[in-house]
């Protein structure tokens, strides 16, 4: 019987998510690809417990997240009907729609039929009334984007969710949401763009500024570039990871000798400031207050632990700063 640490607010940072109330934990946990059938049931029990017991309150998921789709929904499921099923008001669990999840011409998208379907699916596999995020998981171009933000405008007014959010849109998608939403009178919570040391997209294509403007938190997507941003590829690409599997969402090919260099000199100055690669990335990314919660994937509770220590230092000074950008845009 699993019973949660009484001490597990103690060292978790919680920011409000934009003009809102709701308040999320400065790293969150993904449940994408460590969570289904071909993961011991026990190691994904024992992230999640790990995950609770360290402040991390926010569980986040899609409908196919896994593998195979709804794996993630069901695993998360099966922990909250044991070991959370008196922490359920503890928890924001959110999930997403929009990725092909089923055939046919309603298995993906953002048409009202495919949101709402999917979101019916992934409550009943998750066993609980109610989400507190749902999000749009991608910008629909062939859907009316006010049919889509009435389908989650319908989900709060049902009770099937308490916020909404939207993923991957660009800065201007992102406005016009929020203006369709602010109009329906369900206020656009939170947006998750993929943003990393790597990855500025965020910066450089005016989404946080956005954010910023529209009192709207923001949750990082692969803040550790599935995985490069952490000690794991300093010296090639090892046997078992991520890079090495046949079909991986992160192709080795990526793994230039120009990237070496860098990630190994990021490295350098993460040890000067007393943390591992991977807390080094995951406290850049939350540097400054822009970014609400960073997400994370753990493969097991002693990574979980080690990313989640990345709150102990936050701050950056200005020559810090300029070391890594100097190393990221030679």
């Amino acid at each position: 019987m699993y019973t949660a640490h009484p001490d597990r607010y103690a060292s978790m940072p919680y920011r409000r998510s934009g003009n809102s109330g709701l308040c999320l934990p400065a790293v969150s946990l993904g449940l994408w690809q460590n969570f289904g059938p071909s993961r011991p049931a026990e190691v994904q029990r024992a992230i999640l417990r790990r995950a609770f017991d360290l402040g991390v309150t926010h569980f986040d998921l899609a409908d196919n997240y896994g593998p195979p789709g709804g794996a993630a929904e069901s695993a998360l499921g099966e922990a909250l009907r044991t070991d959370f099923v008196h922490h359920r008001d503890e928890l924001v669990i959110s999930t997403k729609a929009g990725y092909r999840m089923w055939d046919g011409p309603y298995g993906e998208w953002g048409s009202r039929k495919h949101l709402i379907s999917s979101l019916d699916q992934g409550l009943g596999r998750m066993g609980i009334e109610y989400v507190d995020i749902f999000y749009s998981h991608r910008f629909d171009p062939d859907t009316p984007l006010e049919e889509t933000m009435r389908a989650l405008h319908t989900a709060v007014q049902q009770g099937k969710a308490l916020y909404v959010g939207v993923s991957n849109y660009s800065a201007e998608q992102t406005r016009e949401a929020a203006r369709i939403l602010g109009e329906l009178g369900t206020p656009l919570l939170i947006h998750q763009p993929k943003y990393s040391m790597l990855d500025r997209g965020p910066e450089e294509r005016g989404l946080l500024d956005a954010l910023g403007e529209l009192g709207v938190g923001s949750i990082a997507f692969s803040p550790l570039e599935q995985g490069l941003l952490t000690a794991r590829y300093l010296d090639g690409v090892p046997d078992g990871s991520r890079a090495a599997r046949d079909g991986s969402s992160l192709n080795s090919d990526r793994l230039t000798e120009e990237l070496l260099t860098q990630l190994r000199d990021l490295n350098d100055i993460a040890k000067s400031r007393g943390q591992s690669l991977a807390q080094l990335a995951l406290a850049w990314v939350l540097r400054g207050g822009r970014v609400t919660s960073a997400l994370i994937g753990a493969s097991s509770p002693e990574q979980l632990e080690d990313n989640v220590a990345a709150v102990r230092n936050l701050d950056f000074d200005a020559d810090e700063l300029a070391r890594i950008d100097a190393v990221i845009r030679r």
